[in-house]
């Protein structure tokens, strides 16, 4: 059996999507539903069980899971960057984890966690996934510091050759309609295109960057969950690794791409930067990702136009969800 936490979220539902496209239907879904409307991102899908995410951490601090569990793909979190509960991100992103692989690693079981480009802080020290830079890294809020502090432990007890983290960058793609305002633009600015007719998007507050020229590594879900289950039957492949592009791209250049996709010309407005995001706001990511292709994955990566297009034309027009 695989475990799929957060299976019911974006990326973890995506992940149960692709195993059902390799055969695989035996997972249990740990996850909890809450209000929105993430269940939908379960009915296409095929799975054993669903584990209120609650239970299953009992189950495991308890040593009493009734499943024979070859891996745990470890992608339940709140991801919100803009969380103010501390102690929550701590508990459910950190202490959770911590949980999880020791678990794994007592049991021999693949264990692959979700870490986060947010653990870079504003980039000014680069993008490598090099475990050996981590105590250099200065996240900017407090998501991204509870996942720093996961692969600071993971350094200290020495487990990075047993486990393997993944530091996702700017995803996006079907199965995020739940997720409010950490959608990802491309969802926001698809609903102003719709209902408006036009996108608006942050001024720059750095003279070094032009109003809507910020950069960003945009990967497509698709190619997300690609490397993602890479790792999966390689149990001496380990480490960090960055999941992203390589390439950095404008946020006009992603609104032109929606444009293009729905046929419409570009109107984009600018507006300001809230007083909240200022210091926090990242100008400029590109993921390092020699590493994952040194590791032996060679599939291609689309570009984000394609990615766009397919996002809009297969799912957005129709909110339509990943299905096999």
């Amino acid at each position: 059996m695989i475990v799929v936490t957060g299976g019911a979220g974006f990326i973890g539902s995506a992940i149960v999507w692709k195993l059902n496209q390799f055969g695989e239907n035996k997972i249990i879904i740990v996850d909890e539903l809450g209000t929105d409307e993430k269940w939908k991102n379960l009915v296409p899908l095929k799975f054993d069980v669903f584990i209120h995410k609650d239970d299953f951490i009992s189950m495991i601090i308890e040593q009493d899971i009734p499943f024979e569990i070859s891996a745990i793909i470890h992608m339940g979190a709140n991801s919100s960057t803009t969380e103010k509960d501390a102690d929550h991100l701590f508990s459910n992103n950190y202490l959770y984890t911590k949980e999880l692989a020791n678990y794994c690693l007592g049991k021999n079981i693949r264990f692959i966690y979700a870490s986060s480009a947010a653990t870079y802080g504003d980039g000014s020290l680069g993008f490598d996934d090099d475990e050996n830079k981590l105590e250099t890294l200065r996240p900017l809020n407090m998501y991204g510091y509870s996942k720093q502090l996961f692969d600071l432990w993971a350094k200290r007890n020495d487990v990075f050759n047993k486990i393997v983290g993944l530091k996702y960058f700017n995803v996006y793609g079907p199965n995020e309609y739940h997720k409010g305002d950490m959608r990802s633009v491309i969802h926001k600015a698809f609903e102003q295109i719709r209902d408006t007719g036009k996108v608006r998007l942050f001024k720059s507050m750095n003279p070094k960057f032009k109003d809507g020229e910020q950069l960003r590594d945009f990967i497509y879900i698709k190619d997300a969950v690609d490397m993602t289950l890479f790792f999966l039957d390689k149990p001496n492949t380990n480490g960090l690794f960055n999941l992203g592009t390589g390439k950095s791209r404008t946020w006009n250049d992603l609104v032109a791409a929606i444009f293009k996709s729905l046929n419409k010309k570009s109107n984009i407005e600018y507006i300001e930067l809230p007083e909240h995001l200022r210091e926090k706001y990242q100008y400029f990511t590109e993921a390092n990702m020699n590493k994952i292709k040194k590791a032996g994955y060679n599939l291609p990566i689309l570009s984000l136009e394609d990615g766009v297009a397919d996002y809009v034309k297969s799912y957005l027009l129709g909110k339509q969800y990943l299905s096999t």
